[in-house]
């Protein structure tokens, strides 16, 4: 019946993980679950799961409904910490083509979009260098809808006619910081994802390359769910409010003058 694959985490389901299937029958489809709150996940993201055999998720997204959700389904949780991947990518990626050349109806559910600092064009290259039937079905971003949701728009008329949207999972460099700064001086929006660690750093580097303390700064911490927390203050005050108020990751920090707009 083939390699047995190995688990990190398994919730018990009517179809077990490996099965006598077809070989070379099985697909891998990649989908975005949204920001947080169930309701804004696809109809194909929800189409997907139901027909799914197995599903390899994150901890990101909704999943407290996933096996109501993939009835058929043995659920494996590979979802990465800060600081600790449990499940390094390249496991990940074998894991998936695995189960696809096993006969599966593969699931791959990542938070928000798969192509958004989800890694999802690697896993994507891994099927298809496996010769693994793949698409993708993407997903609401958090680095819009999360802002969104705490009343901040990414752009606005007024204030901001463009936003980017970079990753805090390492530190800025020189010429990255100053290209931030600059947006942000011509009137653009900076969105961090994965920034919450090194929240302190990147906001002292912006600000050595020229960032003006004095500029707008939120913190949305598990946003789009019930849970969502709102911490807003000048860039330079933001690491102490965040701080005395207790917010950690998951979180969105968004800098720029549409953070005057919060709810």
């Amino acid at each position: 019946m083939g390699e047995q694959l190995d688990r990190a985490t398994a919730h018990s389901s009517p179809t077990p993980l490996i099965q006598d299937r077809e070989l070379g029958t099985g697909t891998v489809t990649l989908v975005g679950a949204g920001p947080g709150d169930p309701a804004l996940m696809t109809v194909a993201a929800r189409d997907a799961l139901a027909s799914s055999t197995i599903v390899f998720y994150d901890r990101l997204g909704p999943t407290d409904d996933l096996a109501s959700w993939a009835p058929q389904a043995e659920l494996i949780d590979v979802g990465k910490l800060p600081g600790f991947h449990r499940v390094p990518q390249g496991e990940i990626n074998r894991r998936l083509v695995l189960a696809a050349q096993q006969g599966h109806r593969v699931v791959r559910l990542k938070g928000g979009d798969p192509y958004v600092f989800g890694r999802g064009y690697e896993e994507l290259v891994a099927c298809r260098t496996a010769n693994v039937p793949v698409q993708v079905i993407p997903g609401i971003t958090s680095a819009i809808a999360v802002p969104g949701a705490a009343g901040i728009p990414v752009t606005f008329r007024e204030l901001s006619q463009s936003f980017t949207v970079v990753t805090g999972h390492d530190p800025f460099s020189d010429e990255f910081c100053a290209a931030l700064v600059t947006l942000v001086r011509s009137g653009g929006t900076v969105v961090i994802l994965m920034g919450m660690q090194r929240l302190s750093g990147h906001l002292l580097q912006l600000r050595q390359h020229g960032l003006t303390a004095a500029t707008p700064a939120a913190v949305i911490m598990n946003g789009c769910t019930a849970h969502q927390r709102l911490v807003t203050a000048e860039v330079a005050q933001l690491p102490h409010a965040v701080a005395e108020h207790g917010l950690s990751s998951p979180a969105v920090i968004v800098i720029g003058d549409v953070v005057s707009l919060a709810l």
